[in-house]
């Protein structure tokens, strides 16, 4: 049981991806701040902000499919 629990922990680890760094980032916080908000928010809201993590890992993940470039003006001496 011990092994299966640090296999769980070992994969959380090395596939943690980066949602509070980038909050933290963001917000200009320490990223340790914002680990702990989201414990105490989930015990507070039975586990659902663990289904919100989620969804902005998956965001953050694929966030090349959501960054729209801008359009660039042309100039006057490109027509």
């Amino acid at each position: 049981m011990k092994r299966f629990l640090q296999k769980i922990v070992f994969f959380f680890e090395m596939q943690s991806f980066g949602v509070c760094a980038w909050w933290a980032r963001k917000l200009g916080i320490n990223s340790s701040k914002v680990r702990l908000g989201f414990i105490y928010f989930s015990f507070v809201a039975l586990g659902s902000p663990v289904l919100l993590y989620l969804i902005m890992a998956w965001i953050l993940e694929h966030k090349h499919y959501f960054t729209f470039q801008p359009k660039r003006k042309k100039s006057i001496w490109e027509l």
